[in-house]
């Protein structure tokens, strides 16, 4: 049933550097196409883990066979009839099928099975959004969810999951089996949850790609400062969903919010490689397409948040997009404008109650007000229990120490941050500053 290419003649023999192009060719199409596959085909099999399963097989396929037979034409819909012909074979063997068959009293030939499954996978419609909202169910815990939807939409290979976030593959392994035998066993449909759940599912979605994207953006652990393929993944994903989503504020300015952040990310390294901080990064090297997308896609929330008759307003993500466009618009760290982003962290304090929250809203305070009106909003969330062991507090407390001219506390708590911090590039930036403070 797999669509093949004619053979190469015995002459025209593929050279290691074709294979090696092949196999790329490979990934790079199954990146961009397993949301799809899987969508299409999970519909079809009312089961993700037998999706999967069949999308995988025509991956195998295609790994097989393209490095010896060539590349074919539309790489993209072979792997999706190849797909198609796993989904056709395994609707034929389906007992369900077979007593539709008989209750419908005719039987159907091979031709008219394989229409009907092929029309249910060509007809995507909403399949991806479909994806997206099993993928990060609330009956999965948000580690499954994180790892199901880079597994299924992102199309990243269990290897690539787990290095992401620092776990053995193994154990990342048992994770994704573990969600997609969730799903089966708690029986779990494949279809858009009903318009009263979906606001509650959707915020589930945000947050997946959210953490996913924080994770390589500020990376916990590790020697790495930041992980660009988790970055451009959840990037991608948010993308997805906005084209998905449609007309939806909050969705727009978390695209807008990733947009901006993801920026940034040329400018947070230096030549040699060393990180390098917000207040010290050469903000021409940030990346100007992405901060154009950015805003764009902000100013489209706030005016369709402004619309009559909306039923979703801006909420947490939108107002940090919000923040993030207040600094990509200043020439400077110091020429941007702190007052405004002080009062945007209050109203994603109201959202959003987070001593995360409180310690950036201490930055912009103490840049706005004076580095000790700053310091008194972390005196007052100092011993919330959630931040124990949480590097950025000394590390903002450093930085606001070291604007009020108190370099020997500044050093400390820098060195603090140093030590809390499971991260050797973080650990390198703070000690770097405390060395700077040391030396005047």
């Amino acid at each position: 049933m797999d669509e093949t290419v004619p053979e190469r003649p015995a002459s025209a023999s593929p050279t290691d550097g074709d294979a090696d192009a092949a196999r790329r060719t490979v990934e790079a199409v199954w990146r961009i196409e397993a949301g799809r596959l899987i969508a299409g085909l999970a519909r079809v099999t009312g089961d993700l883990g037998t999706a999967e399963e069949m999308a995988q097989d025509a991956l195998v396929v295609a790994l097989e066979q393209w490095p010896s037979r060539g590349v074919p034409p539309n790489p993209a819909g072979w792997l999706m009839t190849t797909a198609k012909n796993r989904a056709i074979d395994a609707a034929r063997r389906r007992s369900t099928y077979q007593r539709k068959l008989a209750e419908v009293g005719r039987d159907l030939d091979d031709r008219t099975a394989d229409t009907e499954v092929e029309d249910a996978l060509d007809d995507v419609g909403d399949d991806l959004l479909r994806l997206v909202f099993t993928a990060c169910h609330p009956v999965l815990s948000v580690e499954s969810r994180v790892a199901l939807t880079l597994r299924c939409l992102g199309g990243l290979s269990t290897a690539e999951i787990a290095r992401g976030f620092l776990v053995s593959e193994a154990t990342m392994g048992q994770r994704i089996s573990r969600a997609k035998k969730t799903l089966t066993d708690r029986k779990v449909v494949f279809a858009l949850p009903d318009p009263d759940e979906r606001a509650a599912r959707l915020d589930s979605v945000l947050e997946v790609v959210y953490l996913i994207f924080n994770e390589g953006y500020a990376a916990t652990g590790g020697t790495e400062w930041y992980r660009t393929e988790l970055c451009s993944e959840a990037l991608r994903l948010a993308r997805v969903l906005a084209g998905l989503v449609e007309d939806d504020p909050e969705v727009l300015g978390f695209v807008a919010l990733l947009e901006l952040q993801a920026a940034r990310i040329p400018a947070r390294t230096a030549a040699d490689g060393s990180p390098v901080l917000l207040d010290e990064q050469d903000r021409q090297r940030w990346d100007r397409t992405l901060v154009r997308r950015g805003i764009a896609a902000l100013d489209r929330a706030q005016v369709l948040a402004s619309e009559p008759g909306t039923d979703r307003a801006l909420g947490p993500y939108a107002v940090q997009a919000e923040i993030a466009a207040c600094h990509a618009r200043a020439r400077s760290y110091e020429e941007t404008d702190w007052h405004r982003i002080a009062a945007l962290y209050t109203v994603l304090r109201a959202q959003w109650p987070s001593p995360v929250v409180e310690v950036n809203r201490a930055v912009a305070v103490g840049m706005a007000d004076g580095p000790e009106r700053g310091l008194a909003v972390l005196d007052a969330i100092a011993s919330t229990p959630a931040l124990r062991g949480y590097p950025q507090l000394p590390a903002v407390r450093g930085h606001l120490l070291a604007l009020a001219g108190r370099a020997d506390a500044a050093v400390a708590s820098y060195e603090q941050a140093a030590e809390l911090t499971r991260n050797a590039a973080e650990r390198a930036a703070y000690e770097r500053k405390a060395a700077g403070l040391r030396t005047g």
